[in-house]
């Protein structure tokens, strides 16, 4: 079976470690020995790995993937990706990617013209890296009903959320920590302003709703306005801030959404520390399932690179097919004025009698229920006079109402300031 990689950084470089030093194990498991024929990048002359023959590397793409059984891509970004992977789709070439930017953009046309060759898109790596999360919801789960996946998809952020906590680091002291650990890249901005977390939630609503989701339908908030001091309040009142991937069905269809959460300190996605991802499943029959383990890195992708090019590489030696795309559902895909969910409101206000009543009238008027009230010692304002601090937890509201209320609070003579609104998920 003639391999073929598209890109050597660090995940192509551990594909090609993995291929090169298994190479007797992945043909038993296999039934058929893997040729590496070939590497494409874009400058051949760049040191590379020692692992890396530097024979095979090549700058001409378009001809290794014509030449290849099975096409692996690691290369990222949209082109010339796509149209690589849809000449080697043509050629007759199983694919394997781990490009989620890709597949959450423009993944229909992968499949359309991968159902049409009638070979198989694997992708197993395009989300939480070495957890084994696209499989279970693509296939054993196929016959359940999935409720809702909730889910942290983005090591590099919950490394900073993390690093906020246990150490008390600024956002941007622990920005530059994960750079350092090869955690984040040089521009950290696909990761904590959430457009990576996106792409993998729109990738997994698609596949456990059976409804076409791309990444310009989740609504998308990252954690660049997370301050240390929502961490500490956090903590206080029984929570862990986390960046969470979201997609739930209802009666009206389904809606996925991208945001830093508070999440009880007694829910298993509390505990996820450092680099660490964690994705965890609502099912009608299976019930609450979590996938847990390293969601980053050359070596834990790789592996699951290699795990999909074992099935592809068997469906050709053997006979077969793999999963296609099921968006037979078409469910709707709703808003995020649509959900609903708890928050916590942090404002400051002036400590006199009847604020609190007050504040608590403007979320009566808008249909909001305070289902928590506490009050908080703060230090002296700038004017010397003292305020008070209060923390409201509401019970499920829309986006559209509790966004209404918010502006109104605001606007009280009382209310000094709103210091922050946080959505409460997982309790």
């Amino acid at each position: 079976m003639r391999v073929a990689v598209l890109g050597c950084g660090v995940v192509g470089t551990e594909v090609v470690r993995l291929l090169t030093t298994q190479s007797s194990d992945l043909a038993a498991r296999v039934g058929a020995p893997l040729e590496l024929v070939g590497i494409a990048v874009r400058d051949t002359s760049v040191e590379r790995d020692a692992v890396v023959d530097r024979a095979l590397l090549t700058d001409d793409a378009e001809g290794l993937v014509e030449r290849a059984d099975v096409v692996v891509e690691v290369m990222g970004g949209i082109e010339p990706a796509r149209t690589l992977l849809l000449r080697a789709i043509e050629h007759g070439a199983a694919v394997v990617t781990a490009n989620k930017a890709l597949l959450a953009q423009d993944g229909p046309t992968l499949y359309a013209a991968a159902d049409a060759a009638g070979v198989d898109l694997y992708f197993e790596a395009a989300v939480a890296g070495a957890i084994p999360i696209v499989r279970p919801v693509r296939e054993s789960l196929v016959g359940d009903r999935v409720q809702r996946v909730l889910g942290i998809v983005n090591g590099t952020t919950n490394y900073v959320l993390d690093k906020m906590s246990t150490e008390g680091l600024d956002p941007d002291a622990a920005v530059k920590e994960a750079q350092a650990l090869g955690y984040a890249e040089a521009d950290p901005t696909a990761d904590v302003e959430g457009y990576d977390a996106a792409a993998k939630a729109a990738i997994l609503a698609s596949l456990a709703f059976h409804t076409r989701v791309s990444i310009d339908d989740v609504d998308r908030e990252g954690i660049s306005g997370i301050t240390a001091d929502d961490v500490v309040w956090a903590e206080r009142t029984g929570y862990a801030i986390k960046l969470l991937a979201i997609a739930e069905r209802s009666d009206e269809g389904v809606q996925v959404r991208v945001h830093p959460a508070l999440v009880p300190l007694t829910h298993p996605l509390a505990g996820v520390r450092g680099a660490y991802n964690a994705v965890f499943v609502e099912a009608e029959a299976a019930g609450e399932l979590m996938f847990y383990g390293r969601g980053a890195g050359g070596a834990p992708t790789a592996s699951a690179v290699l795990g999909d090019v074992v099935s592809v590489a068997r469906h050709r030696v053997l006979g077969g097919k793999g999963p296609v795309e099921s968006s037979y559902a078409a469910l709707a895909v709703l808003p995020a004025s649509a959900a609903r969910t708890r928050y916590q409101v942090r404002i400051d206000v002036d400590d006199r009698p009847g604020v609190l009543a007050t504040v608590a009238a403007v979320f009566a008027t808008h249909g909001v229920s305070i289902e928590a009230m506490r009050q908080a010692p703060a230090p002296l304002g700038p004017d010397g006079v003292g305020f008070a601090r209060l923390i409201l937890t509401t019970h499920q509201a829309s986006e559209e109402a509790l966004a209404a209320t918010v502006a109104a609070v605001a606007g009280l003579d009382a209310v000094r300031r709103v210091i922050s609104v946080l959505r409460v998920e997982g309790a």
